[in-house]
């Protein structure tokens, strides 16, 4: 079972979960995660297909799941050095600030909050405002709203290149597959709800519902059918 709530950080969320065993499907949602597995710290990368793995009955997580485009602020390693990956926070930080962390959420009696405490203590720097604003123009669809990439890159006034560059540091990679992303977990969450997948589909900006179960199982390698049970 899986608990969030707000984190400290503005956007954040703090979760925690107990694992049933055998293997788990993560799908991809734009941001990134540092949490507490096996007694280790670790960060789980921006996802561009979903991750499977493997946990032992009673596994317990506690983790925080950043703001998108806010982790590589904190980490200071952009997002697309970590795409599809889970790695150590040991392999990106100095092996002494990563096992001071380590230890003093290990100790803590509630290691979600502890650990959600020092990370707003360690953001030195503030999250990069452009990204937040990216993911918002994003999430309020302003690519398919026939603007596109081009659009959105002159709405802040900079080249399309320019955009993608910033995009992969900030996401891990560009606006276009940002959109998907946040388009297939908006079209599951509606569909979670009871709505049919037709319905489902034209309200989330797909062509139809062979285009939606396309793009879903492009990106998790499940259709959506399968994921929803």
């Amino acid at each position: 079972m899986t608990v969030e709530r707000p984190a400290l950080l503005p956007g954040a969320t703090v979760w925690t979960r107990t694992a049933p065993g055998g293997d788990y499907l993560i799908l991809p949602d734009g941001c990134m995660d540092l949490l507490l597995m096996d007694d280790d710290l670790v960060v789980a990368g921006p996802d561009s297909r979903a991750w499977t793995g493997t946990a032992r009955p009673g596994t317990r997580y506690a983790g925080l799941r950043f703001a998108p485009g806010d982790a590589p602020t904190f980490l200071g390693v952009p997002a697309n050095a970590l795409l599809n990956e889970r790695v150590p926070l040991s392999e990106l930080w100095s092996r002494s600030r990563s096992r001071k962390l380590a230890d003093r959420v290990r100790a803590a009696a509630d290691p979600a909050t502890e650990l959600d405490l020092a990370v707003t203590e360690l953001m030195e720097t503030p999250a990069d405002p452009f990204a937040r604003q990216v993911f918002q123009h994003v999430r309020a669809d302003t690519l398919r709203a026939g603007r596109g990439v081009l659009g959105l890159a002159r709405k802040f006034e900079i080249s399309e290149r320019q955009l993608h560059r910033r995009c992969l540091s900030a996401f891990g990679y560009g606006a276009k597959m940002l959109d998907r992303v946040l388009r297939m977990n908006a079209a599951l969450d509606r569909a979670r709800t009871g709505q049919g997948l037709a319905e489902v589909a034209a309200i989330s900006g797909y062509a139809d519902q062979a285009h939606l179960t396309r793009d879903v199982k492009a990106l998790t390698g499940h259709p959506p059918s399968t994921l929803l049970r």
